[in-house]
C-alpha cells in the first residue's frame, strides 16, 4: 500500500510575475520523498495506464527509473523536462515523448542548435515557444503548430496545462498534430486567467 508521506511539508512554488512572463522558485518539501521505489509501487498498482506524465520536481533518479519502468512495459510516457537539469541519455531514449521550453532544450542539448536538436528525434521532441506555439520535427520537415493568440493575464501555469492536455489528447488517440492543436488552445485559455490553479 501507498504510506502517505507526513513527515515533511507539502512542496510549494514561489511566483513572481514581471513583463508579462514570470520565474517559480519551488521548494519541494514532500516533494523528495517521491523515490523511485514509491513511484514504480504506484505504476504497479494500476492495471492500465494509457498515459504516465512526469516533470522534474521529484529526484531525477526517481524520473530515470520510471522513463525506463514505462519504456519497457510499453506504456507512452511524457517527460516535460522542467524544472530544467541535463538529462541522462538513456532517460531522453527511454522517454515517449519530451516536451522542454526553449531555456530547458538548451540545458538538455547545449551542444546542438534547435533545428539539430529537433531532427535528432523527430515526433519525440517538442519545443514549446510560449505565444508563437511549439516546433517539432516531422520527419522530413520542421512544423511549427502556432498557438492561439490571446490578451496574457498571467502565464503562471501555461507549460503545465499545455503538458496536461497533449497527455489527455494523446491518450484519447489524437494525433500528433491534433493533440499539439488541443494542448496549444487549452495553454491559451489558461493565461487568461490568475494564478496556476485558477488559470
Amino acid at each position: 500500500d501507498m504510506e502517505p508521506v507526513t513527515h515533511t511539508e507539502s512542496g510549494t512554488a514561489h511566483i513572481v510575475l514581471a513583463e508579462g512572463d514570470n520565474s517559480i522558485v519551488v521548494v519541494k518539501g514532500a516533494n523528495d520523498d517521491i523515490t523511485p521505489a514509491y513511484a514504480l509501487n504506484a505504476l504497479e498498482q494500476i492495471e492500465k495506464v494509457d498515459m504516465v506524465l512526469i516533470q522534474q520536481e521529484i529526484p531525477e533518479e526517481t524520473v530515470d527509473e520510471v522513463c525506463k519502468y514505462c519504456h519497457s512495459h510499453d506504456i507512452p510516457i511524457i517527460l516535460n523536462p522542467a524544472p530544467a537539469r541535463p538529462l541522462k541519455q538513456e532517460t531522453i531514449d527511454h522517454a515517449t515523448y519530451l516536451t522542454p521550453n526553449e531555456h530547458e532544450a538548451s540545458i538538455l542539448f547545449p551542444e546542438l542548435t534547435i533545428s539539430e536538436a529537433l531532427a535528432l528525434y523527430p515526433a519525440k521532441l517538442f519545443i514549446t515557444e510560449g505565444k508563437q506555439g511549439v516546433r517539432y520535427s516531422a520527419g522530413s520537415k520542421e512544423v511549427l503548430i502556432p498557438s492561439f493568440p490571446v490578451e496574457p493575464v498571467d502565464t503562471t501555469g501555461a507549460g503545465d496545462t499545455f503538458n496536461a492536455a497533449f497527455a489527455v489528447a494523446l491518450a484519447e488517440g489524437k494525433d500528433i498534430e491534433a493533440a499539439l492543436r488541443f494542448a496549444n488552445r487549452a495553454a491559451s485559455l489558461s493565461v487568461c486567467s490568475f494564478g496556476a490553479q485558477g488559470g
